[in-house]
């Protein structure tokens, strides 16, 4: 008579992205599905944007006799060959399963967990590249910080790359400076998911025996089944992970993403950890406004108040059906990001710096940055947009002051008068 044995098959898992955080995320989960061979295979894809690259003098790796340090090199060879990221995370050992990959198409086929780390303008390109190579039963998780918001409303990025690809995809968010947690110094994250309950219309018992499974298969009524998970887009259809891989559940995400000094916590809240990563980035701006002033604390603290109060409005306001408060007030994706940014974050390192020099923040991106693009000064504006189309400006003074300074309609000194409280009590 057959009995119920472990799962037939593993989950692969591809990371979609090498920057400086995707190739952090990729050590985690390297560490992680070697030590879990009951659950996921061993090797971990890492999808490269290909480039030449130099070994740094100053690294271990350098060696002036040796070619592979006196020529350029292809960024995945030299992954592959000495494990470490030269160019976006040097110094740090990578695990020797990831395998960096230059083919988008190679690097997700047949996986079923898809991690996605890496600018947000590139989502749709590289979405519609993938899309025909990848599982269509595949999960993906979405480390990419932020919305998309314009007049006509505010998407999850969770929920672009799942509409472009035809999956679920949750979202991984929190206050975790990429070098720190790559050093292994103590962090925290949020993940969000909110499993789609078809994936588990045939679950397999957990344990050698029927009896020892913690689900009740009662339960799962067809009414079940066909409820739309959070974060999930109302025009999606998706295909349902076959009952021989283990449960893409809370418990396999946990183990997937939790390290000994990266604690994770998951909540089925995609929306509030979404928009936390986003709007925080304008609070921090308005930070780096009054700390440049040389205001101190008292009002650097005030200024979070305040901010942390329109995060929490914004999201009941406009996802009111999946926001929880806690996410926002709880959470490492919530006010402990809020925290870190506030603190030694880009947005508010250059907004601090333009008050100090009395220049926009704009010049201190062009000068400070390398190219790179603040992500607080766009969200403002598309924030501002969004809230004036749907007649709500006034509810969100610090949003709007924020936009009104970057602007140059008001001034950073004007922030307390901007966001007073009327209350009188």
């Amino acid at each position: 008579m057959a009995t119920l044995g472990p799962h037939e098959k593993r989950h692969k898992v591809t990371v979609v992205g090498s920057g400086n955080w995707g190739s952090t995320i990729a050590k985690i989960v390297a560490e992680n599905t070697a030590q879990h061979p009951d659950l996921f295979v061993r090797d971990v894809q890492m999808w490269c944007y290909e480039e030449e690259v130099t070994i740094p003098k100053d690294s271990k790796h350098y060696d002036a006799s040796s070619e592979l340090s006196t020529k350029s090199q292809k960024l995945t060879s030299l992954i592959n060959r000495i494990h470490e990221n030269v160019k976006y995370l040097p110094g740090i050992a990578l695990p020797k399963n990831i395998i960096a990959n230059p083919s988008l198409k190679d690097s997700v086929k047949d996986s079923t967990i898809l991690v996605f780390n890496l600018p947000h303008q590139f989502i749709g390109g590289l979405s519609d590249q993938m899309k025909d190579s990848i599982a269509p039963y595949a999960r993906g998780v979405s480390c990419i910080k932020g919305v998309s918001v314009s007049d006509s409303g505010v998407s999850l990025f969770s929920e672009s790359i799942g509409e472009k690809l035809g999956i679920y995809c949750g979202a991984l968010s929190g206050a975790n400076i990429a070098n720190e947690v790559a050093q292994e110094k103590y962090s925290e994250t949020t993940v969000a998911y909110d499993p789609p309950p078809m994936d588990s219309r045939n679950p397999t018992p957990k344990g050698p025996t029927p009896q020892s499974s913690q689900l009740d298969l009662t339960k799962l009524t067809d009414g079940n089944v066909d409820k739309k998970p959070k974060g999930l887009s109302p025009k999606q259809k998706l295909t349902s992970l076959p009952s021989e891989f283990p449960p893409l559940d809370h418990h396999t995400l946990h183990t997937l993403f939790h390290r000994p000094y990266f604690h994770v916590h998951v909540v089925s809240d995609v929306a509030g950890v979404s928009l936390s990563g986003a709007l925080k980035n304008i609070v921090a701006i308005a930070a780096g406004f009054v700390v440049g002033l040389g205001w101190g604390d008292n009002a650097k603290a005030a200024v979070m108040r305040v901010g942390l109060l329109e995060m929490v409005k914004f999201g009941k306001t406009f996802f009111a059906d999946s926001v929880q408060t806690k996410t926002f007030t709880e959470e490492s994706a919530g006010v402990a990001d809020l925290i870190t940014s506030c603190s030694s974050g880009r947005n508010f390192r250059c907004s601090k710096m333009s008050v100090e020099r009395g220049c926009s923040v704009e010049e201190v991106e062009k000068s400070e940055l390398n190219g790179q693009k603040l992500q607080g000064t766009s969200t403002a504006e598309e924030v501002y947009g969004f809230l004036k189309k749907e007649g709500r400006v006034d509810e969100f003074p610090l949003l709007t002051a924020v936009y009104l300074i970057l602007q140059g309609k008001a001034k950073a000194e004007d922030i307390p008068a901007l966001i007073q409280r009327n209350d009188t009590s």
